[in-house]
């Protein structure tokens, strides 16, 4: 059993890493040839920030920065960088792309994961009380409150949410991660704590829908199936229902929209970062975007890709927790 079980984790990491390895080099070739289109010249955008230089200057960091290439020259160039672990240098921030990017991911990582744990933590049990209460008050209340959640923009919820909590009630601070004039070093666990609150709520409100309505109606699914209608003749109550029979049916469908809104909450942390003026590589990338800063935004798009394929992938392998029956790398019923 023990060695079936490592024999086909041992082929899903074979067969997720040559589709990652795939998906990456697909991702490149794209979005090198998108920055390259851009109308956006970054020799031009760069030499708006250090003031005029001669034409032969001018020649001289276009032969520096390598755009006086071919373009496929340019990216096999680039690709050779990347294969050795060199991202290239940031024209923004004026260090290494990997060091932007490892100092900028801690921020974006515990914001992710806060609104993640959140937003699965409500979507199931909304979800839950949706399903136990069919077509009842609560039900009905809290079925609209998905759909108006699913439909009102994150930078619109979490422009209201810091009207009403930071600047009316005073309740969570404006911006930042962390006080203003106090050292890195010297901030408490509360205070990030209670920095990281309002953005991770409002980033949460993004993909908890909806979990919240497919758990509902798999919850639904299960208490009309014939096993438990015969356990509710036995006298069994609703929440007993749930817990011994609702679930254990529900969790591998709540575990796949869940790992699956790793993707939306990637893209909803970039507008919920400069909402709130949170440090992380939401805020990176919309300053490299606008400042036509390509290493950097080259090397988060390759990083983003990344982080949602291993998401993905942790997805399949705790499908194999959750229910033994599935195999994690085919899907088919194991025997």
């Amino acid at each position: 059993m023990r060695k079936g079980m490592s024999g086909r984790l041992s082929r899903t990491f074979f067969i997720y890493g040559l589709k990652i390895i795939t998906l990456l080099l697909g991702v490149s070739i794209v979005s090198f040839l998108l920055v390259s289109a851009s109308p956006v010249n970054p020799v031009q955008q760069y030499l708006l920030k250090i003031g005029p230089v001669s034409p032969q200057q001018q020649e001289e960091i276009e032969e520096y920065w390598g755009m006086d290439k071919p373009l496929m020259e340019r990216y096999l160039t680039w690709l050779g960088e990347l294969l050795q672990g060199n991202l290239g240098e940031s024209a923004l921030y004026r260090r290494p792309v990997k060091d932007v990017i490892g100092e900028r991911f801690s921020g974006s990582l515990t914001l992710m994961v806060s609104a993640w744990i959140c937003s699965g933590g409500m979507g199931i049990s909304l979800g839950c009380i949706m399903g136990i209460y069919q077509d009842k008050w609560p039900d009905k209340l809290l079925k609209k409150l998905c759909y108006l959640l699913s439909c009102v923009p994150t930078f619109w919820l979490g422009l209201i949410f810091l009207l009403i909590f930071s600047v009316i009630l005073g309740w969570f601070p404006i911006g930042f991660s962390s006080p203003i004039g106090i050292l890195r070093q010297e901030v408490t666990l509360w205070q990030r704590l209670h920095h990281l609150v309002l953005p991770a709520f409002t980033l949460s409100l993004m993909s908890f829908s909806p979990i919240a309505l497919h758990t509902r109606q798999k919850l639904i699914e299960v208490m009309n199936s014939e096993y438990v209608l015969f356990a509710r003749a036995r006298g069994e109550g609703k929440w007993m229902l749930l817990l011994r029979h609702g679930l254990r049916n529900i969790l591998l469908p709540a575990l796949t929209l869940q790992f699956a809104s790793i993707a939306e909450l990637f893209g909803g942390s970039v507008l919920t970062e400069n909402i709130f003026s949170y440090p992380g590589l939401g805020s990176a990338v919309s300053a490299a975007g606008l400042n036509s800063d390509v290493p950097l935004l080259l090397g988060i798009t390759l990083f983003s890709t990344l982080f949602v394929c291993i998401g993905n992938m942790i997805a399949n392998l705790l499908y194999e927790v959750v229910n033994p029956q599935i195999g994690s790398y085919t899907g088919e019923v194991s025997r």
